[in-house]
């Protein structure tokens, strides 16, 4: 009878351990999530793959083209242009999730972002940033459970997401922020 009690807790143990070193494994995993798994559509339709980033440092922006901080894209683009060969890559991510003010199809939102601003950073297909439809780029970023983070609501057109070199979200940056803020560029430095 001893040897049974033995034997039970022995398996008891190890069953209790084994299901530890497994969630362990799934925390580890949840915590190793980065940028680099998505592949998203560009606004022309070509495959945009964040895997090709690798090493680099990204800004994340969901865009407007009617909205009052539209202006930003002249500093993001200024911004990009200064940075770039710093191993800086901003991507955009048009949504008419706030005010309907991104109305425009993609080839209307490429057409404005390249006769108004000179836009030359990567900008996506028009996608939903929050919401029932929340893109799954969006879900990385505003789900602490995925980016191992926080937690984040996307508050407005033009909200910042600063992805360092790892691929790993680092900081979230409020709308009403300028590109060329000092706490940004002090982050594209640092």
């Amino acid at each position: 009878m001893k040897n049974i009690l033995i034997i039970a807790l022995s398996i008891l143990f190890l069953g209790n351990s084994q299901a530890q070193t497994q969630k362990n494994k799934s925390k580890n995993n949840m915590e190793k999530q980065t940028i680099y798994q998505f592949k998203v559509q560009d606004l022309s339709g070509k495959e945009f793959d964040f895997a090709t980033l690798k090493g680099k440092k990204i800004m994340i922006v969901n865009t407007a083209s009617q909205c009052g901080l539209t202006p930003q894209y002249k500093e993001l683009e200024a911004l990009y242009k200064k940075y770039k060969s710093k191993n800086l890559v901003i991507v955009g991510f048009p949504a008419n999730n706030f005010g309907a003010q991104e109305p425009g199809t993609n080839a209307e939102i490429a057409t404005f972002c390249q006769k108004n601003y000179g836009v030359t950073f990567p900008m996506m297909s028009k996608i939903s940033v929050k919401g029932k439809d929340m893109d799954k780029v969006y879900q990385f970023l505003t789900q602490k459970s995925k980016n191992g983070l926080q937690d984040s609501e996307v508050q407005w057109n033009f909200q910042k997401y600063l992805i360092n070199e790892k691929g790993q979200l680092e900081k979230v940056i409020s709308p009403q922020v300028l590109p060329t803020d000092a706490s940004i560029v002090n982050w594209i430095n640092g």
